[in-house]
């Protein structure tokens, strides 16, 4: 999937009351609850996925739930840092009926992937940034 696809599942994955968040290259995204507080978008969100996106087995960074998605295809996998998601589609995944568990692993090395090496790849405001 290239970026506009990713970013339009996720649009659609969102609770449009949050307009506000910033996607990275994996497919991980923060959703800021009031981006006007926050002095540099970029710096911040960067400041987040290194602090909550790299995974530690036996810590909270290991733990998930998995969100299955109902305005488009695709599960969230959520973890410890506040509205931090990562976006998992059903054609990264072999199994065409993957459980919960399998969904979360994948996602949670997604969002290890975005946290060792962060990529802003979009801002999405309903503020000029």
């Amino acid at each position: 999937m290239n970026n506009e696809e990713i970013i339009a599942h996720i649009k659609l994955a969102i609770n449009p009351k949050f307009q506000d968040w910033v996607l990275f290259k994996n497919g991980t995204y923060i959703i800021f609850d009031d981006i006007t507080t926050v002095k540099d978008v970029k710096d911040e969100a960067l400041k987040l996925m290194k602090e909550f996106g790299p995974v530690f087995a036996g810590s909270s960074a290991g733990d998930f739930n998995t969100i299955h998605l109902h305005l488009t295809e695709g599960w969230l996998v959520s973890g410890h840092g506040y509205g931090m998601y990562t976006y998992v589609h059903p054609s990264e995944l072999d199994n065409e009926i993957p459980d919960d568990l399998e969904i979360g692993l994948y996602g949670r090395s997604k969002r290890n992937l975005d946290g060792q090496n962060p990529e802003i790849i979009h801002i999405n405001s309903q503020y000029s940034v």
